[in-house]
C-alpha cells in the first residue's frame, strides 16, 4: 500500500503584522497535523460496451447507403435475437464522406461515396461479448472500434478503497503526532479525490475481427485507487 504525507505545524504564538496603513492585533493559530492516504480495491467487471460499425462503399451515394442500411438492420436484428433490448443499443454516428481524386491542373473530382454506420450495445453479461462480436461479424460488420469493460459495483468498492484511505491517513497523522510529543485532536477537514469510473480499454484488430473462430474475451481485474486527505488538530501533551 503506497502513501504519503505532508506535515504542517503552526505553532501557537502572537505575532505583530506590520502593515503602511496600520498593525493588526495579534493572531493565534492552531497546531494541525495534515495526512495523505492511498487506498486500493479490486474488482471484477460485469459490464461492457461495444462499438459495432459498418463501412460500404459505392460510386454514388444510393447504393452505398442502401447497402449500409441493410447490414446494419440485420446487425441490429441478431444482436436482438441474442437478448438484447432497444434499450442497449443505440446509433453512435452516421456519416456520409465522397472519395475525391486529385490530379495536377485539374479540378479534383469525386470517385465515390463512403457510408459509416455505429451502434453501441451496452451489455449487461460479460460472457456475451464473445458472441455478439461473432454474430455481428457474421452479419456484414467490419469495424469494431473498441471494446469497453466496467463494473456496475465500482461505487462500492471505491467506497471500500477510501474507508481505506482515511485509515492510513489517520495512522500516518497519529504516528507524527506521538514523534511531536502530543496526540491527534479532532479532525477539521478531509478531502478525496474524485475518479471516473473506472473503463478498461480493448482495441480490436483487423486480424481478430476477420477470425472465423469463437473470439475469447477475459476482462481481468481494475484496481479502483483512491486518495484522502485530511486534517486534524494537534494536542501537545501537557
Amino acid at each position: 500500500m503506497r502513501h504519503t504525507m505532508t506535515v504542517l505545524f503552526a505553532l501557537a504564538s502572537g505575532t505583530l503584522i506590520p502593515s503602511a496603513m496600520s498593525a493588526q492585533a495579534p493572531s493565534t493559530t492552531t497546531p494541525q497535523i495534515t495526512a495523505t492516504g492511498m487506498g486500493e480495491a479490486s474488482v471484477s467487471p460485469d459490464r461492457a460496451t461495444i462499438f459495432v460499425g459498418v463501412q460500404t462503399r459505392a460510386t454514388t451515394v444510393g447504393p452505398a447507403a442502401t447497402e449500409n442500411a441493410r447490414r446494419q438492420r440485420a446487425i441490429l436484428d441478431t444482436l436482438k435475437s441474442l437478448g438484447l433490448g432497444a434499450d442497449q443499443l443505440s446509433t453512435l454516428n452516421y456519416s456520409v464522406t465522397p472519395e475525391m481524386q486529385y490530379s495536377p491542373n485539374q479540378t479534383p473530382r469525386v470517385t465515390g461515396y463512403v457510408v459509416r454506420n455505429t451502434v453501441r450495445a451496452n451489455l449487461r453479461r460479460i460472457d456475451e461479448v464473445g458472441k455478439v462480436i461473432d454474430a455481428a461479424l457474421a452479419k456484414g460488420a467490419n469495424e469494431i472500434s473498441s471494446l469497453q469493460f466496467w463494473s456496475s459495483k465500482a461505487d462500492s468498492v471505491r467506497r471500500v478503497a477510501m474507508a481505506e484511505a482515511v485509515t492510513n491517513a489517520r495512522a500516518d497523522a497519529e504516528a507524527i503526532a506521538r514523534a511531536a510529543g502530543g496526540s491527534l485532536g479532532q479532525l477539521l477537514e478531509a478531502t478525496t479525490t474524485a475518479f471516473p469510473r473506472p473503463i478498461q480499454e480493448l482495441a480490436l484488430g483487423k486480424a481478430q475481427m476477420a477470425a472465423a473462430a469463437p473470439t475469447p474475451i477475459e476482462p481481468g481485474e481494475q484496481t479502483i485507487s483512491v486518495t484522502v486527505t485530511a486534517r486534524w488538530a494537534f494536542v501537545p501533551a501537557r
